[in-house]
């Protein structure tokens, strides 16, 4: 990037927001920036990079990393308490909705209008606003793009002969078959599924993966997670129970420790030539093409997450084979669900930090958005950002440097691109205390149930009750509202 571009765009901003003039040569000079992440990926690229941005601006930028399971809270209470030691965070987008509840974030509208570095056109639509906005107004930059996704591996799936699986019960098939053959060719047995089912990690988004494919067939305004005549949750039901099912049987084809596997466990793995499928987010993609790390580099696919033949009757709470009419969007039966989850990791600013730390917080995030840096980011593995721009989502020098071949791409990026325009797609949850709802209650019951420390019944009477409470608390009208009004529903 261009010095003089980046230090001029930073000066016509201060300019337009009123701040005080800097020195030219390092506008931010003697400025410190506290930004809060999690450990390990989202971490490595802004710390890599912050060196590089005080050597541009002056600013310092400080970068705090804790467990992803700390993360929320550590943010809502530093800034709910008026500690403020955080000055900006780059965190789930989805929490968003707590942190303006309070007059915590800042908003950003004016400062994302006015920057043309950013190339914002250039970012995914869903992005732009599932990953951005709140009620018209931009709260967060994006970093980062995020769906689920399933990878394979050709060569092993070949040599069985078995097709790349469509729906959840053709995925068991295929891991149970390819279970406990040496995939690796280290003369050891390996595994044929490996999903992350860490308690208090990031694990608790896959169960929506399987029981939306069976819940939301009709569009992404039907939802998921409740019914929108009430707020009922979508729970209990054979959906829900048949995804437990889903989650139970697929630990018996993966690695023993699996309950204790987090997604930065489960992508070396795979990476490693030990996993016939995985679920994940982009993540897997950009690691099995670094030489560094892969041993399946041209021999692995990725593919939309698989789907159900069979959907969910809200009323009867039966499954119902797929029809025309309740799956419209089905493709050759299979009724797909693309999930969203996560959304995306996202930078936003405290409200209440000095105007010159707002000022560089901002500048520091357009510096990690902008195409120099991002197009760079999006093709490594251990950054923690998937392709997110218009761009990076078909094939180029970018990914050709990257060493991914035009074969890989057409899977890879075209499962991204599949679950982004898939009318169908599930997007995560955003009504206020999410967290609650999916990284405590959701949680919780199913990493126990996965234990076997509750039943399938105590599991779903678990997550409904714990829904129910929380909508209770908060207000049930007012959760109801504003859930449809994130997803799109009259």
């Amino acid at each position: 990037m261009r010095i003089g571009v980046f230090l001029a765009g930073v000066s016509a901003f201060a300019a337009l927001v009123g701040a005080p003039a800097f020195a030219q040569d390092k506008p931010f000079a003697g400025v410190t920036v506290n930004v809060i992440t999690q450990t390990g990926a989202i971490q490595e690229p802004l710390q890599r990079r912050a060196p590089e941005f005080e050597a541009l601006t002056g600013a310092k930028i400080n970068v705090i990393a804790v467990p992803f399971s700390d993360l929320y809270q550590k943010i809502l209470t530093d800034w709910a308490s008026g500690t403020n030691s955080v000055d900006a965070g780059v965190f789930a987008p989805q929490w968003m909705v707590d942190y303006i509840a309070g007059g915590y974030l800042e908003d950003l509208t004016p400062r994302v209008e006015a920057d043309k570095d950013i190339q914002q056109d250039d970012v995914g639509a869903f992005f732009r606003d599932f990953s951005e906005k709140y009620s018209g107004k931009t709260y967060m930059i994006t970093l980062d793009g995020d769906f689920h996704m399933m990878y394979y591996r050709k060569d092993v799936l070949e040599a069985a002969g078995l097709a790349v699986p469509k729906t959840w019960d053709e995925y068991l098939e295929v891991a149970k078959a390819t279970h406990g053959k040496d995939m690796s060719g280290d003369g050891t047995p390996d595994f044929g599924s490996c999903i992350a089912k860490k308690r208090n990690a990031q694990s608790y988004w896959f169960v929506t993966d399987v029981v939306g494919s069976m819940t939301q067939s009709k569009g992404t305004s039907q939802g998921t997670f409740f019914n929108t005549k009430d707020m009922t949750p979508l729970v209990n039901n054979d959906a829900f129970r048949k995804a437990l099912d889903f989650l139970s049987e697929s630990t018996k084809y993966g690695p023993p420790d699996e309950l204790n596997l987090d997604v930065s466990d489960t992508r070396p793995l795979f990476a490693s030539g030990r996993c016939a499928l995985n679920l994940d987010w982009g993540d897997v993609g950009t690691i099995s093409i670094d030489p560094a790390q892969s041993k399946v580099m041209g021999k692995w696919g990725a593919a939309i997450m698989p789907g159900s033949k069979e959907v969910l009757n809200w009323d009867t709470g039966k499954l119902e084979a797929c029809t025309a009419e309740n799956c419209p969007h089905a493709i050759d039966g299979v009724n797909h669900a693309p999930f969203a989850a996560f959304g995306g990791w996202g930078g936003g600013i405290n409200a209440a930090a000095d105007p010159k730390v707002k000022d560089a917080a901002y500048a520091y995030f357009s510096f990690m958005t902008q195409p120099a840096q991002s197009n760079a980011d999006v093709t490594v593995g251990g950054t923690g950002f998937n392709p997110y721009r218009t761009s990076q989502l078909s094939y180029s020098d970018l990914w050709k440097k990257a060493n991914m071949s035009e074969e890989e791409a057409k899977v890879y990026l075209g499962a991204i691109n599949d679950s982004m325009s898939s009318p169908n797609m599930i997007l995560d949850l955003r009504i206020p205390q999410n967290q609650k709802y999916q990284q405590v209650v959701l949680d919780e019951a199913v990493s126990r149930f996965l234990a076997g420390e509750i039943d399938k019944e105590a599991t779903v009477s678990a997550v409904e009750e714990g829904w129910n409470e929380l909508n209770d608390e908060i207000g049930k009208d007012k959760q109801l509202d504003l859930y449809k009004a994130t997803i799109g529903a009259k």
